[in-house]
């Protein structure tokens, strides 16, 4: 593609998120960055939240995913249902029952000073790998297809990205986050479904009956996977999805900070309903988009890129038509700040609220100078991390950070499993170190695994291991009075 025309493209797109973070940024409240003032529309909420959990991870890697395991992602997906269900019925009636900001300060009220402060710095340990790896990935897309051409280096290409999320998150914050993501969402999936109908005109293929003829025809669209020792056996994939949904969204001060700004917990439980359906639905397509991928290289004799995860890239921007290049383009963008943007406001929240206590600042003024001068930090770590992950440039070490991302979720599973289902008290001063022997106990046990269990071979339901001993841990620590 023109790297001209690609530039007009984002250009019109960071002028649309200007535009919507002047709109949302007037008639502010000192709780407007942190609450949204609780006013939000839960069918912005819940279409906006599409996009934030597809991520540009999703965006680009799912349907390259496609050739290497199928549908077998979408096993994780049926998971997933349940997970949001368990967040709609039992966490979210609590967050509004105890009406927080941050979502960690039930832990203190359950446990105590060091759980509290446990389940915040493991959510901001994780936030800021996790955020920033989907950023560098998606970055270095957006560094091929324009920057290069240019003669911008990545690390003032990344500068400016960060810059330009903070300048349009400052103020506003999840109150802007919460438009910015339903933009975000619809360029995404304009992007996916612009795809899908130019590949179906390419082979030929008519209306939506012959599509799904067609795609489940192809081997690559076998769902279930049976085999008990495969990493994405049917039932790892199910009960991982599932918890996957309940820590990765339910425990994240990201995800449920946006929920938080519904009106009330029924409006929030309809945008829990409605977004599960929805999310189902995309992913969906984006399989069904992967499989017409590997078709339309097949029939065109286009060499498959070594890394399955550039097969989307490669054919929107060098095979497809010039406008569905640019939806592409768009589409790739909004991916890339749908997670970065609100990650950014949830960080700052969860590092004022839970560490710096500025809802228990009486100064106003201080409190918001304060508010900034987070918010800028966070933008500036991002950007170093960013930067960190480009200099080891190695794929193998950006998945291995995307692991340990994940093993940060297991203690607050285990908090908040024990907080929710026991009538127990704990040794709260232990709670730090038992969040560190649970992930390092996991680890060891799945580097064995094969070895000890008859080939088992340990996939995303590790996590559920690591909550496990995270409650069992907290179990052996526990008071034995059962006064709360």
């Amino acid at each position: 593609m023109d790297s001209n025309l690609v530039l007009i493209v984002i250009t019109f797109y960071f002028l649309l998120l200007f535009l919507i973070s002047w709109f949302t940024s007037r008639d502010l409240t000192s709780d407007t960055f942190f609450t949204g003032d609780r006013k939000s529309p839960w069918f912005l909420v819940a279409f906006g939240m599409i996009g934030a959990s597809l991520s540009g991870v999703t965006f680009i890697s799912v349907p390259g995913e496609v050739g290497n395991s199928n549908f077998y992602y979408f096993q994780l997906v049926l998971g997933y249902t349940v997970g949001y269900a368990v967040i709609a019925k039992l966490l979210l009636p609590l967050y509004y029952k105890l009406n927080l900001v941050s979502i960690y300060a039930y832990l203190e009220e359950r446990f105590g000073f060091w759980s509290y402060k446990t389940g915040a710095f493991f959510f901001i340990l994780s936030r800021t790998l996790g955020s920033s790896i989907r950023v560098f990935l998606v970055a270095g897309v957006l560094q091929i297809i324009l920057f290069d051409q240019w003669g911008i280096p990545f690390w003032v290409s990344v500068l400016i990205t960060v810059t330009l999320i903070w300048l349009y998150t400052f103020r506003g914050g999840i109150k802007t986050v919460v438009w910015t993501d339903t933009l975000q969402t619809f360029f995404m999936l304009l992007a996916v479904l612009v795809s899908i109908v130019l590949v179906s005109k390419e082979l030929n293929i008519t209306g939506v009956g012959d599509l799904m003829v067609k795609v489940s025809e192809q081997p690559y669209s076998k769902i279930f996977n049976w085999d008990w020792k495969s990493g994405t056996n049917f039932f790892k994939q199910f009960f991982s999805g599932m918890f996957i949904v309940i820590v990765m969204t339910g425990l994240d001060q990201d995800m449920m900070q946006k929920n938080l700004t519904c009106r009330n917990l029924k409006d929030a439980q309809k945008n829990m309903f409605w977004f599960t359906n929805i999310l189902v639905l995309v992913n969906l397509i984006f399989l069904a988009l992967g499989v017409l991928l590997y078709m339309y290289a097949e029939t065109n004799q286009i060499a498959i890129p070594e890394r399955t995860d550039d097969l989307y890239p490669l054919l929107a921007t060098s095979h497809f038509s010039t406008f569905a290049g640019i939806v592409f383009v768009l589409g790739i963008t909004a991916a890339a700040y749908s997670s970065a943007d609100s990650t950014l406001t949830a960080l700052t929240t969860s590092f004022c609220y839970d560490f710096l206590q500025i809802d228990k600042n009486p100064d106003k003024e201080k409190a918001l100078t304060t508010r900034k001068a987070v918010h800028l930090g966070f933008t500036l770590l991002m950007f170093f991390v960013i930067l960190l992950f480009r200099w080891i440039n190695d794929q193998s070490v950006i998945n291995a950070v995307f692991l340990i991302a994940g093993y940060t979720y297991g203690p607050l599973l285990g908090l908040y499993s024990f907080g929710l289902f026991t009538r127990y008290k704990v040794k709260d001063a232990w709670v730090p170190y038992l969040a560190v022997i649970a992930p390092l106990i996991s680890f060891f046990i799945s580097s064995q695994s094969e070895k000890w269990f008859w080939g088992y071979k340990f996939g995303f339901e590790l996590l559920i291991l690591n909550g496990l001993l995270m409650f069992i841990g907290l179990w052996l620590v526990r008071l034995r009075s059962t006064d709360r």
